[in-house]
Parts: C-alpha cells; structure tokens; sequence
C-alpha cells in the first residue's frame, strides 16, 4: 500500500496519523475522498448533530503596539479609526444585548493589545460583564492578550490568569496561535507572543481548569510542512492537557494588511485545510467552520468535510472585516439552524462546552 492507502486505512481503524501520512493526503489533492474520510470521523465523534451557539462578539479597542504585519484591524492612538471602549459601554452593550437576545449564553471578547491601560482595566470589565450577564459564559482574551497583561502588570502568566479567572473569566478563545513556528511568526507578528509563550498561557489555563479553543491562521507566508506540523503541536498539548474544546482554522485576509500582494486562498483549500485538521486532530471532539471568515456557503459545504460546529450568531465582530471580510457581521438562529438542515443534519444550539441546549427537528422549512 502507498502512503494514502496506509492513511486511511488507520483512519478507519481509528489510529493516529503521522506527520507523513497527514502531508501525504494533503499532496494528494482527492479532495472528494479525504471529505469522505473527514466526514466518517466527524460522524464517530457527534453522528448527526451540528452545533451553534447564541453568542455576542466584543471588541474593546483597536489601539496596538504590536503593529503586526499580518493585522488590519490594530491602529495607533492618534490614528481617525481609534476607539477604546469604558467599562459603562461593555456593561452597556451586553445589558442591552440580553435584552434583545434572553437566550444568549456566550460572550466572545477579544481586542488588540492598548499600549496604556493598565491590567486592572481587563479585570474592572470582565467583572462587569460578569454582573451584567452574571449567568453568560465569558470567553475572553487570547493568550496573546494574557502575554500582554503579564507583560504591562509584571505578573506571571499564572497569576494574571487567575486573577482573570477570579474576576470572572471562563475561558479562552484560543486566537493568536497563527502558525506555531517562530520563523513565521517573526515575519507576521514579530511583536507579539512567542510560540512558546502562545503554548505556556494555553497549557497553564488547562491547568488552572479555564478551557480553550485552538486555532491557525493559514494562507500567508507558511508552508504545508509548518501548518501540518501546528496541528501535531496542538495534538500534543491535547493529549497532556485535554482543555481543548474545539478547532478553528482561519483563511488569512490579506486586504488592508501589510501583505496586500497576496490572495486570499481558494475555497478548496479551506475544506481541505478542515478536513485535514479533522483527521489530525484525532482527541478533538470539535472542528469548527466559522462561517464569518469562510462565508455561509463554504461553512455550510464545510459540514459534509469534517466540521461539526459554525460558531455563532456573533451579533457584531470588527477584526475580520478589517481585514477585507465581506459577510455579515451576524446571522439570527432561524439562519444558522435552516442552513445546518438543508445539509441533512441536526442543528444543535450548544452552551459553550457543548452541552446541548435545543436540538432542531431535522425538517428543512422553506417558509
């Protein structure tokens, strides 16, 4: 047998994949037949559910010192598009969101790294939130933004995420991962957290019982060898940890970024790239297409290669779209739910560890 034959093969027996037999099937370009593979683990892990959440995006300042190559979306103090958000705004905002929405159970915050405000800003909002929302579950901050409350408090990692945690904080997105490979990195974001630093806030999170998403960020200046082998990274830290709760792979927009001389990558590189992680990431339970970055039609195609969950309702989001993203920057749970079905899944709405919260019909409505 070749090397694709071996591969799938021990997908069907359920084995591990290694970093030859993940690149093997990727350089075999039979995109119908790794669907199908993808598609089969997908099934063995949540059979015929699909999952979304009720959730509210929140982003709190544009204002950065990373001023990272690969970023559309941070800006200096002086810049016309600068804001910073108030604790009055966030607790505002989220208030008035649980009045449009009652069955929201997710509040998904992240921002850019602001040069002057204290630690002590992060944690007055995340207790704010936390009163106005008191039964919410609070994502918030990814381990580039920990590295940088370290940074600026002079606390240790541990620390910092314990007096998030204490304030409130119930887990991590996960974001900023990119490519865990510091030749790419320094390149990208030369200015924020090392690959070492991105795994150190990610496993002692884990440790302190606060889980997270994993993400990439793909289609730039890495190669198929560096993504392949951020997949095996995140593995790894799964096998020790286990605080995973979902997959993200993002498509990289390369408009308004410093990297305007590239193309966004196709649509069959997006599938390919979710099936992929489906069958790397064996002790994954979750791979999610997020529709905002791949758009509605691909993140519903992405269903039938090996993704299980689109996210959410997000209500607003200002990074992507920065960066050139052209959907909405929300979708009600009517749209969500009849997209899943048209797919011959079942829509699950989720709390954010999966906990299923109402589970659709199954009938396509065309009304």
């Amino acid at each position: 047998m070749n090397t694709v034959e071996i591969a799938s093969k021990k997908i069907d027996n359920g084995e591990r994949l290694n970093f030859a037999e993940a690149l093997a099937l990727y350089q075999h370009n039979d995109i119908i037949g790794l669907a199908a593979l993808a598609r089969r683990v997908k099934e063995r892990k949540s059979g015929q559910y699909v999952y979304y959440n009720v959730n509210r995006h929140i982003n709190l300042t544009n204002i950065c010192v990373s001023g990272c190559p690969l970023c559309a979306f941070g800006c200096k103090a002086e810049d016309d598009k600068a804001y910073i958000m108030q604790k009055s705004e966030v607790a505002e905002i989220v208030s008035q969101t649980m009045k449009e929405t009652p069955d929201l159970s997710e509040i998904h915050m992240v921002s850019a790294l602001h040069p002057d405000k204290p630690f002590s800003y992060y944690l007055d909002i995340v207790a704010a939130v936390k009163r106005a929302a008191p039964k919410v579950h609070l994502k918030a901050f990814t381990p580039v933004e920990v590295v940088h409350f370290s940074n600026i408090s002079k606390l240790g990692i541990r620390t910092v995420l314990e007096q998030l945690k204490a304030a409130g904080l119930d887990s991590l997105p996960g974001g900023g991962a990119e490519i865990l490979d510091d030749s790419v990195r320094n390149i990208i974001c030369p200015n924020k957290a090392t690959t070492a630093e991105w795994i150190d806030v990610i496993t002692t999170a884990h440790r302190l019982g606060l889980p997270t998403n994993a993400t990439m960020l793909y289609g730039h200046v890495e190669t198929i060898e560096q993504r392949i082998q951020h997949l095996i990274t995140l593995r790894d830290i799964q096998d020790q940890t286990g605080g995973f709760q979902a997959f993200i792979a993002f498509p990289f927009h390369p408009a308004n970024t410093g990297f305007t001389n590239l193309r966004r990558v196709s649509s069959w590189e997006d599938l390919k790239m979710i099936s992929l992680a489906r069958l790397v990431l064996d002790n994954f339970d979750h791979i999610k297409a997020f529709w905002m970055m791949l758009t509605l039609p691909i993140a519903q195609l992405a269903l039938t290669f090996g993704a299980d969950d689109l996210d959410g309702t997000v209500v607003e989001e200002k990074i992507i779209h920065a960066a050139g993203a052209t959907t909405k920057k929300g979708i009600t749970k009517k749209e969500i739910v009849s997209f899943i079905e048209e797919t011959g899944y079942l829509a699950v709405e989720r709390d954010t560890f999966y906990r299923p919260l109402k589970i659709s019909s199954g009938v396509k409505s065309y009304e």
